[in-house]
């Protein structure tokens, strides 16, 4: 039986499901910050990449946003852009993370919890990326 793969029709949020940490995470985000599902959440095992413009890679190395009009934005930035399109309380979060100065600081700090998310918890070796 041939599974047919999800392409987003509006704003989506992606991630990897095969990470418990990366999961866990996700939850936080559908409880709190997009309650009223203002865009999809969708681990990236089940979107078909091709038609979007990612690859396996990108999502295997950092969350992505697709937003409305296709473009995507990768780690920070996606995250960023999950809260300015979320609840109105996390809006300025978002921008926050994108501000002079404090993005590169959340670019690190993404970095950072993204190679190490295996250690935190909710992290499973599931969540370890492979060795490149």
């Amino acid at each position: 039986m041939e599974t047919t793969l999800f392409v987003p029709q509006r704003p989506t949020l992606v991630y990897d499901a095969d990470c418990a940490f990366c999961t866990r995470s996700v939850e936080f985000v559908k409880r709190w910050v997009d309650r009223r599902g203002r865009y999809d959440v969708r681990a990236w095992q089940e979107i078909d990449l091709a038609a979007v413009g990612l690859t396996e890679q990108q999502c295997d190395e950092a969350a992505q946003f697709i937003t409305a009009d296709g473009s995507i934005r990768a780690g920070h930035r996606a995250i960023a852009t999950a809260a300015t399109h979320g609840a109105p309380g996390w809006r300025p979060f978002g921008h926050l993370l994108m501000a002079p100065g404090v993005s590169w600081v959340a670019a690190h700090a993404y970095s950072w919890v993204a190679a190490h998310r295996h250690q935190l918890p909710g992290g499973t070796a599931a969540c370890a990326r492979p060795a490149a």
